[in-house]
């Protein structure tokens, strides 16, 4: 068995996902390569920590993430390096918009269907 130095300090700091125990189990080494991948920006230094807190809460409470455990896990961490409530909430704020894609691809494609039977938007519509 290879050794997983990464997964053993995210376990050891409270940073482990119990969702990951069935990917240890099957492939550590894999788990460790991707968490290994991961982390390097915070682990080598390039990034600040509660930027990099700032990162983990966008991706865990973005819409096509949502991971409630992940997202109170990275806020709790944020806090804890200095990070304002504004700030945080600024992160929440700027990920929200990834929900507008989905207007902004559905909607086009609604009118469309619209169109092929013979109804008309609501409010004019685009032409």
């Amino acid at each position: 068995m290879s050794a997983t130095p990464v997964s053993d300090a995210m376990r050891a700091g409270g940073q482990w996902n119990a969702a990951w125990d069935e990917m240890a189990a099957l492939d550590a080494e894999w788990l460790e390569t991707f968490l290994a991948a991961g982390t390097l920006p915070l682990r080598r230094g390039i990034l600040d920590p509660k930027i990099y807190e700032f990162l983990a809460i966008a991706v865990d409470a973005s819409c096509t993430h949502m991971y409630a455990p992940g997202t109170r896990r990275h806020i709790a961490a944020a806090l804890d390096k200095g990070a304002t409530p504004e700030e945080v909430m600024a992160v929440l704020e700027a990920v929200a918009v990834l929900g507008l894609h989905s207007v902004a691809l559905g909607a086009p494609m609604l009118v469309e269907e619209m169109k092929t039977r013979g109804l008309a938007p609501a409010g004019g519509g685009a032409d």
